[in-house]
């Protein structure tokens, strides 16, 4: 997209929280200046996501660097294969500490297929379990895998007592409506910019205000009008925009809302 089409970045008077990102993929002085610049347009909270047994530990450095920043601990559907007794151990240690908000990213990925199903869902069923048995929320990664998702949150979903989000929900609504009605949140980033997200944009539109939760993935799935640009938490006010269109709020309304949701889902409504 040319220059002559981006815009400044908007900003609102609700404070955002930042859902889901991956913070861990910068440099310290790229963070530094990511951190600067997201506050700058209003973002007050920041949790990093947990992929692998690799960044654990970077996720807790994070989280204990920054007044701003809150982590969570798991382990995505690409990397199963390396979840492990071990690997479980230590995401049980660190998500004693205050600044772990959630077991996360966990879930199933059939479209990239880089773990062996089998595999995926044995890990996401353990992490959900490491999930009831410690009280925290989870994040879920599901893509091209409705069914199985579905099938493994009916196991676990009434023990959840916090529940958690679907993260960049992309799936269809069957999934959402069930997952909604078992109290899960989703999260909409990016994508409901994306000339062709109709679909993302019609789960939005049917997705009770009270359950969506803004997210950017970053530094993937830059909204329009930076894409081809990483994605960073400063973007989120593009998302809001776009979401607030496709409810068709006013922006503060959403924003007041989707903060109430975010301090729910992550915070105990601190």
């Amino acid at each position: 997209m040319s220059k002559k089409k981006r815009r400044d970045i908007p900003r609102f008077t609700t404070p955002i929280i930042e859902t889901h990102c991956h913070l861990d993929y910068l440099e310290q002085a790229e963070l530094a200046a990511t951190i600067e610049k997201s506050l700058a347009a209003g973002v007050e909270r920041i949790v990093t996501i947990a992929v692998s047994a690799d960044n654990l530990h970077r996720v807790m450095e994070l989280a204990n660097s920054s007044q701003y920043i809150w982590g969570t601990q798991g382990i995505h559907p690409h990397e199963a294969a390396s979840y492990t007794p071990q690997v479980d151990a230590v995401i049980r240690r660190h998500a004693a500490a205050e600044r772990i908000v959630a077991i996360g990213e966990i879930g199933l990925d059939y479209y990239y297929d880089h773990a062996d199903r089998a595999v995926q869902r044995k890990a996401f069923e353990q992490q959900l379990q490491t999930a009831v048995e410690l009280d925290l929320p989870v994040v879920i990664h599901t893509r091209e895998a409705d069914d199985d998702t579905r099938d493994i949150l009916q196991n676990y979903s009434e023990a959840l007592l916090r529940k958690g989000v679907i993260h960049s929900f992309t799936s269809g609504p069957a999934l959402a409506e069930f997952c909604l009605a078992e109290g899960f949140m989703l999260g909409f980033n990016g994508i409901t910019t994306f000339n062709r997200a109709d679909n993302v944009r019609a789960v939005v539109a049917a997705t009770p205000l009270d359950k969506i939760v803004l997210e950017t993935d970053a530094p993937y799935l830059t909204p329009v009008p930076y894409r081809g640009r990483p994605n960073a938490p400063y973007y989120l006010p593009f998302i809001a925009e776009t979401v607030a269109a496709i409810k068709n709020i006013d922006v503060e309304e959403l924003l007041r809302q989707v903060n109430r949701n975010s301090r729910a889902l992550f915070f105990n409504g601190a």
